[in-house]
């Protein structure tokens, strides 16, 4: 285990597996770098994949309160990547990590290769299409895993992997660091710097995702200039993980923009 130092001054967490390009995996809200499980595994065949814990999160320090928005912990993402010697990396977040990921290609530019964001949106929108379900909100606060695995995860997929599935869900956290990662989802705003972003984008969402809709996603590729965006039949919240075939998608998106 390796430890970056944050702006604050606070220790972030953070391994490194595999060779090749290197690529920056941002967990969701409140979700360790363990959380990737299988899917880390998959990419680290054919790049370094770097992984951390968000500040307040397992391994890492909870730092300085005010920290806790998706710009500042772009900041912390950049404090990895400086930690662990690479200038330009691919960037894959999900959901709250596909939210630090906008703000790392926007504030960043030079070290974002390629951008991949999984079950993400821009931020607050006023069309309803584009909120979540009140139900599903309602899950996701209270934490019980029982009600939220169905909204992220297939269910024979996780049947036949229990392990993965209890790992993401548990992630070492207070719950002082699980409201302010809550908020700093929550307060998100990111609509009108998105043109900004220069890295191809590759966009990644699940037709029935009720915790970020699907409109999220048809928003941000009019948004993300040149972006590609791939809907997954029948997927929710969690396809980084229920849905291993992404992982050979981004490999040949990332193939198709080095070239």
């Amino acid at each position: 285990m390796n430890f970056a130092e944050a702006a604050d001054g606070a220790e972030l967490a953070w391994t490194s597996e595999g060779e090749g390009e290197p690529m920056l995996l941002i967990a969701g809200q409140a979700t360790s770098m363990d959380g990737w499980g299988p899917t880390a595994e998959l990419l680290s065949r054919s790049y370094r994949v770097i992984r951390f814990d968000h500040r307040g999160i397992g391994r890492s320090g909870k730092g300085d309160a005010e920290r806790y928005t998706t710009r500042l912990l772009a900041e912390d993402a950049v404090a990895v990547l400086d930690a662990a010697g690479v200038d330009l990396a691919h960037v894959y977040g999900h959901s709250m990590g596909g939210r630090i990921g906008q703000w790392l290609a926007i504030d960043y530019p030079k070290r974002v290769r390629t951008l991949v964001l999984a079950a993400t949106s821009g931020g607050k929108w006023p069309d309803a299409v584009t909120q979540p379900d009140r139900e599903a909100l309602d899950a996701l606060t209270s934490g019980d895993m029982s009600r939220l695995e169905p909204l992220f995860f297939d269910a024979e997929w996780a049947q036949s992997n229990p392990a993965a599935v209890h790992t993401f869900f548990n992630s070492h956290a207070s719950a002082w660091a699980k409201a302010r990662h809550f908020n700093a989802s929550r307060e998100h705003d990111a609509w009108s710097h998105l043109g900004f972003i220069q890295a191809p984008t590759l966009l990644l969402h699940g037709t029935e995702d009720v915790l970020t809709p699907l409109p999220n996603a048809l928003l941000m590729r009019q948004h993300i200039r040149g972006s590609v965006l791939v809907r997954l039949p029948g997927a929710g919240h969690g396809l980084h993980l229920d849905h291993p075939e992404t992982v050979e998608w981004i490999r040949q998106f990332i193939a198709r923009k080095s070239r």
